[in-house]
């Protein structure tokens, strides 16, 4: 099955490049600086969609008054009924959006987990 690659206009939501690899899962470039130091732009990761998020699991969602965009936050709390709260790790990051800005991220717009950072390989495999 060929992959089809979109690519996304996004220099503040923290990903530049979606692509759909079937059987759930999804393949992200992160741009921007909002997740220093746990990524790093040009950072490739695998996205599960069917995974189920806990806090601390770090998460893509689309950004709420944009639903275009994607972003990549950290979970810290919250629940389907009453909205996802997700923050950047890196609060002083030019541009950053986040769940202080925009409030709790209603369940309908988590896109999934980030399961494995597999590109570069600086840091080992496995996001903190």
């Amino acid at each position: 099955m060929p992959e089809t690659q979109h690519d996304l206009i996004s220099d503040l939501t923290g990903i530049e490049r979606i692509t759909r690899t079937g059987m759930g899962f999804l393949r992200v470039r992160v741009t921007g600086e909002s997740m220093l130091p746990t990524l790093h732009p040009g950072d490739w990761l695998v996205v599960r969609r069917t995974a189920a998020p806990r806090p601390g699991d770090l998460v893509v969602a689309r950004l709420p008054d944009d639903p275009a965009r994607l972003i990549v936050k950290r979970l810290i709390g919250g629940g389907p009924e009453e909205g996802w709260w997700l923050e950047s790790d890196n609060q002083r990051a030019p541009g950053r959006r986040d769940s202080w800005d925009f409030g709790p991220v209603p369940a309908a717009l988590l896109v999934g987990r980030v399961v494995l950072r597999y590109w570069p390989l600086r840091h080992g495999l496995r996001p903190r």
